[in-house]
């Protein structure tokens, strides 16, 4: 049996992951396309030769009976809509970060599905398939470093384009929110951001970097150094300290050379690439997860939480203040 899928939004992520399902996984077809361009959405089918139906509405997609499952890589605050709308028709649904733009959009898709009474959402936080964050939860998992104590954290980009505002918290960092949760089995209660000096190399009215400061449930203390105008490379960091111990996220292999009285390797500056293999992972896992009937991967309530922090770190690096991070214990129906 192959899950015939339909992609919401054939935009830079959107084309690449009809790409990854098209040329290089199993188990799935794109079968129906949709963009609020529909020139983009037809050229999608064109590029990939594909036989999908381009719809005008991303809902008439969802609704349509030749599609199992669905794919929302849309614009962000275009997420929520189509995710009600996949849960109210019954379909799975992989959806793009973020889940919804606010906290509270995404505690409506929470209460949906739970109201429907059968997981149908996964969000798209691909680093809990990257080999190396998998690596590093095994150390933690299997007490190779004694009770973790502090994480030590870096997210670097060489440049980021466009972004403004707080997108440093809520776009990039968002990942780390999710995959340091997952990492520690545990939830944060506190959240403090510190203001460094700010880099010449980036728009006036945009702060770079950010230092984050987060406090989990059990007393682990997390520093997480936002940079998203670092120039020299994407280069993603993750130490953990515990009780008897040391564990440091593995970095991409590089060969390294030797030459002219000087010592090198590469790094690399694009997050896709670094991440490729883990987005190859994490769509492989659902497309096999949905054709028996299961949903395993980050959940609707994983995003809930993410957002629910993000919105946390915002109030607090505009207050100044450890502000206090509130979320209930983790429903039965997600536990």
């Amino acid at each position: 049996m192959s899950l015939r899928v339909g992609v919401i939004g054939t935009g830079a992520i959107g084309r690449v992951h009809i790409e990854r399902i098209t040329n290089r996984l199993t188990g799935a077809a794109i079968v129906a396309v949709n963009d609020v361009s529909r020139s983009l959405a037809e050229k999608a089918v064109q590029d990939f030769g594909i036989n999908a139906e381009v719809f005008t509405s991303g809902v008439d997609l969802i609704r349509s009976d030749s599609v199992d499952a669905v794919i929302v890589a849309s614009w962000g605050p275009t997420h929520e809509e189509f995710v009600l709308a996949a849960i109210a028709a019954g379909k799975p649904v992989f959806c793009e970060k973020p889940l919804a733009v606010t906290a509270g959009g995404c505690k409506a898709i929470v209460e949906a599905e739970m109201a429907a009474g059968r997981k149908l959402v996964q969000v798209g936080f691909m680093r809990r398939y990257d080999l190396a964050y998998r690596q590093l939860k095994d150390v933690i998992v299997n007490n190779r470093i004694g009770a973790p104590l502090t994480l030590n954290c870096a997210h670097r980009a060489p440049a980021a384009p466009g972004f403004a505002g707080d997108m440093a918290i809520t776009d990039s960092c968002v990942h780390e929110f999710d995959v340091l949760r997952w990492l520690l089995a545990d939830d944060y209660v506190s959240a403090q951001v510190i203001l460094p000096r700010k880099t010449s190399l980036c728009d006036e009215q945009l702060q770079d970097p950010h230092v984050i400061q987060l406090r989990t449930r059990s007393g682990v203390h997390i520093s997480i150094e936002s940079f998203v105008n670092a120039q020299y490379g994407y280069d993603i960091r993750c130490q953990v300290t515990g009780e008897t111990g040391i564990a440091h996220l593995a970095q991409p292999i590089s060969v390294t050379l030797q030459t002219a009285a000087t010592e090198q390797s590469a790094i690399i500056v694009d997050w896709q690439e670094r991440f490729v293999d883990a987005f190859d992972r994490e769509f492989q896992c659902w497309i096999n997860d949905t054709l028996k009937g299961e949903m395993n991967g980050p959940s609707a309530w994983d995003g809930y939480v993410v957002a629910v922090t993000a919105d946390a770190c915002v109030k607090a690096k505009y207050s100044g203040l450890i502000e206090a991070i509130s979320l209930p214990e983790t429903p039965a129906f997600y536990a």
